[in-house]
C-alpha cells in the first residue's frame, strides 16, 4: 500500500520503519509497562521517491535529518500508541510536501518618486514634532 503525498508522489508502506519506545512524561500506571511512543525512520536514500524530493530532502536543514540520510520522527504527545503513529506519519508528510514547495522568485523593484517624497515629509513632520519638545533657552 502507498501513502499519497501529492497527485503525483507516493511513498510506499515498507520504506518506512517504525519502533515504539516508552514515552517519557506523564502516563499513569502505563508509563512504564507499555510502549506508546512512535518512532518513524525513513530512508531517503533507499525510499521511492522521485530523485528531484531525494535532492531537496537532503540539502534541507532539518534537525529531523541525519548526515546519512534518514529522517527519525519521534512522537510521544499523546498515551495512545495509535495517535503518536498516526502524528508522526502526518509530521512526515508535511516535511516531505515542504521539499516539493519552490518559493516564487523575487523580483526586485524600485520606490517610486511619490513614496519618496511621502518618506520624506513623514521624516520632517517628526523633526518637527521633537523640535517643539525642546526646551526654549533663557
Amino acid at each position: 500500500m502507498s501513502i499519497a503525498i501529492s497527485q503525483r508522489v507516493q511513498i510506499e508502506e515498507q520504506d518506512i520503519e517504525w519502533q515504539f519506545i516508552r514515552s517519557s512524561g506523564a502516563g499513569g500506571q502505563n508509563v512504564n509497562k507499555v510502549a506508546t511512543a512512535a518512532q518513524l525512520i525513513f530512508d531517503i536514500n533507499a525510499s521511492s521517491l522521485p530523485d528531484f524530493y531525494k535532492a531537496r530532502l537532503l540539502k534541507k536543514a532539518d534537525h529531523r535529518i541525519t548526515q546519512s540520510g534518514k529522517i527519525i520522527i519521534k512522537c510521544q504527545e499523546t498515551r495512545s500508541q495509535l495517535n503518536n503513529r498516526e502524528r508522526a506519519l502526518e509530521q512526515l508528510i508535511e516535511l516531505i510536501k515542504s521539499a516539493g514547495y519552490t518559493p516564487k522568485k523575487r523580483i526586485a523593484t524600485r520606490p517610486t518618486r511619490a513614496s519618496k517624497e511621502r518618506r520624506l515629509q513623514s521624516k520632517k513632520q517628526q523633526g518637527a514634532k521633537k523640535s517643539l519638545r525642546k526646551s526654549i533657552p533663557d
